[in-house]
């Protein structure tokens, strides 16, 4: 059975993605778009106060190429 994607804020999403090697690029207006060397990019909406979904989460994770269950190893790491 695999396990529900947690629900995180914008801050605490791009902490995770660094240490997956993505790197800031660019923020236009509340939305931060994060790359990787390789050519993967995403965008990350930055909402003070408002948390990003599991929706949400799991097409960023479709667009940088990372399953669920890796995800979460990842936040696990300090």
């Amino acid at each position: 059975m695999s396990q529900r994607l947690p629900i995180l804020t914008a801050k605490e999403l791009s902490k995770a993605i660094r240490k997956c090697g993505f790197s800031f690029y660019r923020q236009r207006g509340s939305h931060q778009i994060w790359k990787h060397s390789d050519g993967r990019w995403t965008t990350i909406p930055v909402h003070p106060g408002e948390n990003i979904g599991r929706g949400l989460l799991r097409k960023i994770l479709k667009d940088i190429n990372l399953q669920p269950k890796e995800f979460i190893k990842l936040l696990k790491k300090k």
